[in-house]
């Protein structure tokens, strides 16, 4: 709950030619005795600190990136990742040190900020958009503070000194639907906003009136224990908005084609012969991908007439019943001057894992083995053989699919 508003601040108002500076803090000591080197911790390959970076960098609004820290790792990873660091001292270092403590310091280094932006990076799954949110909220919409919470619907208690359950803002004794209850939201611990000038006299992030911002509710967690970290690691595949790539970053798209261009099923007949079933989407887009000039290839495990005779209609190369996919990969990248880190390779499962190390994106279908979705660069929201590559070609050449598209030219 927010506070009374004392007097009011004296804040300069920025002019409507002078964007208002915004300043997004990132509080990440060294310290943690839950999880030691937390803030270190990778969730999906990416350090905790840096996720939290990531995001503030990419928000609307924000202007400035600074993660205060007394470690010299965490330091290190912040400038990697694009954002500048206030050394913390020690005396705002500890296990008691606040985090508003924090953010004060580093607004020393920045006296001409407007609106300042504590942001968590122990929550894994903050977005963009949460960012976004509790700037705009103070920038455009004229709260004091604001928050990211979650809409929240369960009953809260409490142990009383007897070891008694007491129910906290609810009676016990009456048992009211969620529809007749007057909705309650949780804070998340993501995000918060504040008028700079505001917080340098209140000292705390909540003061005046604060705007709640909204959240999904499945991705609120705070990483405060080991299983946190665990929590976070399994649902990372599922919660990451995995970034999809255009045109302009790649030459060649390697698919695999038993359970990326078909649903993995096979229906063998009396004679033993195999059927598949594909899609006729990823024909179109596989066409619109041979238009655009991008390098297309086949690559198989399988040594299967039915994997020649669907490269045949769709005019691919084929390479096919090859036990080791990443060396032919390499070769075929070295025979037609295609720098690997420039190729887009789909895949669905475990063999196609070296291949996903060679290639600089891998993508995973959506029904790909969980170990090949968190391997993966980008992930499709479709299944293998329900119009995956009809989606990876929407991602390159636009949703539209335009039938003449600009002919893609392969560097020399």
């Amino acid at each position: 709950m927010a506070i009374s508003p004392g007097p009011a601040t004296t804040s300069p108002t920025p002019s409507a030619s002078t964007p208002p500076k915004v300043l997004a803090v990132i509080p990440a000591r060294g310290g943690s005795k839950g999880v030691p080197g937390k803030n270190l911790a990778s969730v999906a390959g990416v350090p905790l600190v840096v996720r939290a970076v990531l995001a503030c960098r990419s928000a609307r609004l924000v202007t400035d990136v600074v993660v205060s820290t007394d470690d010299p790792a965490i330091a290190a990873a912040a400038r990697s990742a694009g954002a500048d660091v206030v050394v913390r001292p020690a005396g705002i270092s500890g296990d008691t040190a606040s985090s508003e403590a924090a953010v004060l310091h580093t607004l020393d280094a920045h006296p001409d900020t407007d609106v300042v932006l504590l942001v968590q990076c122990t929550s894994p799954f903050l977005t963009r958009e949460d960012v976004e949110g509790v700037a705009a909220a103070v920038v455009e919409d004229g709260a004091e503070t604001a928050v990211t919470v979650a809409p929240f619907h369960g009953f809260l208690w409490r142990e009383d000194e007897v070891g008694g359950g007491q129910g906290m803002g609810h009676d016990k004794s009456f048992r009211p639907r969620r529809q007749d209850r007057p909705q309650d939201f949780l804070e998340t611990g993501a995000a918060y906003a504040m008028d700079a000038e505001g917080f340098r006299t209140y000292k705390h992030r909540f003061f005046g009136r604060t705007a709640l911002v909204r959240t999904d509710p499945a991705r609120v967690l705070e990483i405060d224990e080991p299983h946190d970290l665990e929590r976070a690691r399994a649902l990372a595949p599922v919660l990451d908005r995995l970034p999809t790539p255009t045109c302009d970053d790649v030459d060649a798209v390697v698919l695999d084609f038993d359970g990326t261009q078909t649903d993995d099923k096979v229906l063998v007949d009396a004679e033993g012969r195999e059927l598949v079933a594909v899609h006729r989407g990823d024909g179109l887009g596989i066409a619109a991908l041979r238009r655009a000039g991008l390098k297309l290839l086949v690559l198989s495990t399988e040594q299967n007439p039915v994997v020649a005779a669907r490269a045949r209609k769709l005019q691919v190369p084929v390479l096919h019943g090859i036990d080791r996919k990443d060396l032919a990969l390499k070769q075929w990248c070295e025979e037609n001057g295609i720098d690997p880190a420039r190729v887009l390779y789909a895949g669905n499962d475990v063999n196609d894992l070296p291949c996903f190390a060679l290639a600089g994106w891998p993508v995973a279908v959506g029904s790909a083995h969980d170990s090949v979705r968190a391997a993966a660069r980008a992930v499709t929201r479709t299944p293998g053989g329900e119009g995956a590559i009809r989606e990876i070609a929407a991602w390159l050449l636009g949703p539209e699919l335009d039938h003449t598209p600009q002919p893609h030219h392969t560097p020399a």
